[in-house]
């Protein structure tokens, strides 16, 4: 066990601390030990706060341009190279002390000129926010998101929820939302984001982007319109979707869902998603297939329906509406 994880009161660390963890990352990581459990081990801390994503994004920008700035430096001529490995706790010794030695000056580089929004919609939510680069997000319901804007990059943390996004393509600024351990990086492109509490699902609907994972044997992917793209910690499946299904999925931009030989089950928990009463698909109902566009706010006109189609039972309860055989 490294010493990273063994000092692990993650909860309530201040920024330096964040920082010092995050360098401790960055450095460990780039070890040739690395493995799954590492790769889940970093991803828990970095979903137990948010400071801790923002420092491991600002600590891993900066030792990537130290390692960029290392492989400049070119050997003096005639000079006799050095056939000597230090051993690991030196290297990782000397990496922290680069790494405590740019910690202030790298916080001064992110933050100034560095603008910091952050948005939310409740259950029900909807909110469309126009970024000063002229890019759009749409938040769903019940949906957390920070954006982080500077001279170099555009970074949108997803926290929770789903959001759609219409970029303005920058060469010069990449645009990138980051979520569950996965990067998704535009390319000129409009997209929708998922996030889930063990997986990412991202839809591409025009242009081109690509996804990347912190996992490090999945290798990045560049998606293009039409391609939906399920990421989990360790592995990406990707799918062609016609567009008329893809159009569907952002029915809540109108106030509606669309269901598509989808389960009772499954679009009871779509419909819970947007309400606070509660649908419950109880027994052998669960698994019949419905069709059809319904407001995302009327639970009971879904009931009717389920109850004149199927023949099915419809209780109601307190919080909830319970669907039966």
């Amino acid at each position: 066990m490294s010493d990273i994880a063994e000092e692990n009161p993650w909860d309530g660390l201040n920024a330096n601390a964040a920082d010092m963890h995050a360098a401790g990352w960055c450095e460990r990581r780039g070890q040739p030990g690395w493995n799954k459990n590492d790769e889940a081990e970093l991803n828990a801390w970095l979903s137990a706060s948010p400071t801790h994503t923002v420092a491991y994004l600002r600590m891993n920008h900066v030792w990537n341009r130290a390692d960029r700035l290392a492989a400049l430096k070119q050997p003096v001529p005639g000079a006799a190279p050095s056939t000597a490995r230090k051993p690991n706790f030196v290297r990782r010794g000397a990496a922290m002390l680069i790494a405590v030695s740019v910690i202030g000056a790298a916080a001064l580089i992110f933050l100034r000129g560095t603008a910091e929004e952050n948005y939310a919609t409740p259950v029900g939510g909807h909110k469309i926010v126009a970024l000063a680069d002229g890019s759009r997000v749409e938040l769903n319901t019940d949906t957390q998101l920070r954006v982080i804007a500077d001279a170099q990059q555009r970074t949108v943390l997803l926290d929770k929820g789903e959001a759609f996004f219409q970029v303005k393509h920058d060469g010069e600024r990449p645009f990138v939302v980051i979520a569950n351990g996965q990067r998704v990086i535009d390319l000129g492109t409009k997209f929708l984001v998922r996030r889930e509490a063990s997986d990412l699902r991202v839809s591409v609907i025009e242009g081109r982007l690509r996804l990347e994972t912190d996992a490090t044997r999945v290798k990045p992917a560049v998606l293009l319109a039409g391609d939906v793209a399920i990421a989990t910690s360790d592995r990406v499946w990707v799918a062609k979707r016609p567009s008329v299904e893809l159009s569907g999925e952002l029915g809540w931009r109108h106030g509606v869902l669309v269901f598509r030989h989808m389960s009772l089950a499954a679009a009871a928990d779509e419909f819970n998603r947007y309400n606070r009463e509660k649908l419950v698909v109880a027994d052998a109902a669960a698994h019949l297939t419905i069709d059809g566009t319904f407001p995302a706010n009327n639970l009971g006109a879904f009931a009717r329906l389920a109850e004149e189609i199927f023949g099915l039972r419809v209780t109601k309860g307190e919080n909830e509406i319970v669907i039966s055989r």
